[in-house]
Parts: C-alpha cells; structure tokens; sequence
C-alpha cells in the first residue's frame, strides 16, 4: 500500500487523483470518480468533493493509497 501525505486536510478527493498523478488534470479526475473507479475506505466514491482526510484508503487502478497527515 502506498502512502499519500497531506500538508492539511481535508483535501478534495479529486485534486488528490490530480495532484498525486493518477489523473492528468482536474477534469479527467472528476471523470474518473462520476465513472465509479475510485474507492474510498472500501466503498465506490462518486462524490468528486469528497473531503479526504488522514488515515483514509483511496483505491484507484488496482492500487490502494493510504492518506498520512505530515507532522
């Protein structure tokens, strides 16, 4: 499982897929969550809002990315 750290939080689930690479822009992430490919804590997210904080699972193509607040 790799590892996401967040500055803050919450952060929006879609910048994360942005910022962390899993999608090219902003708009392909939203894409990506309406379409139902990411799960957040096990459950199909469709929610591109979604606030994401730390100790969150996202899995997103076949891989889970646990979320860390830095200290």
């Amino acid at each position: 499982m790799k590892e996401i750290i967040l500055s803050k939080q919450p952060v929006e689930l879609f910048k994360i897929l942005k910022f962390e690479g899993m999608a090219s822009s902003g708009g392909e992430a939203k894409m990506l969550i309406a379409d139902g490919q990411v799960k957040v804590n096990g459950a199909k997210e469709i929610r591109k809002r979604k606030q994401i904080v730390a100790d969150d699972v996202i899995e997103f193509g076949g891989e889970k990315f646990v979320i860390h607040l830095q200290p």
